[in-house]
């Protein structure tokens, strides 16, 4: 890991402490990056957003993401 992804990351520190846990699974053959904000979770509602990203809800709150095709983003 080099500087540059180091500094990415630690520009993301404020939005992690927005929650008190956060639990992350990539799988890499099917290029899928779960973000979980609560367990054990429950969804009760799923939204796609129209970049293929899978927000779930639990009473109203989100309580994770599912990001399709993680790995071939142009993350800028």
């Amino acid at each position: 890991m080099g500087k540059n992804e180091i500094n990415d990351i630690v520009s993301m520190i404020p939005k992690f402490l927005l929650w008190k846990n956060i639990w992350t699974l990539y799988d890499k053959e099917a290029d899928v990056l779960y973000v979980e904000f609560k367990k054990p979770s429950s969804a009760d509602e799923t939204e796609m957003t129209d970049d293929d990203i899978i927000i779930r809800y639990e009473n109203g709150e989100i309580i994770g993401l599912t990001v399709l095709n993680a790995g071939k983003r142009n993350y800028v």
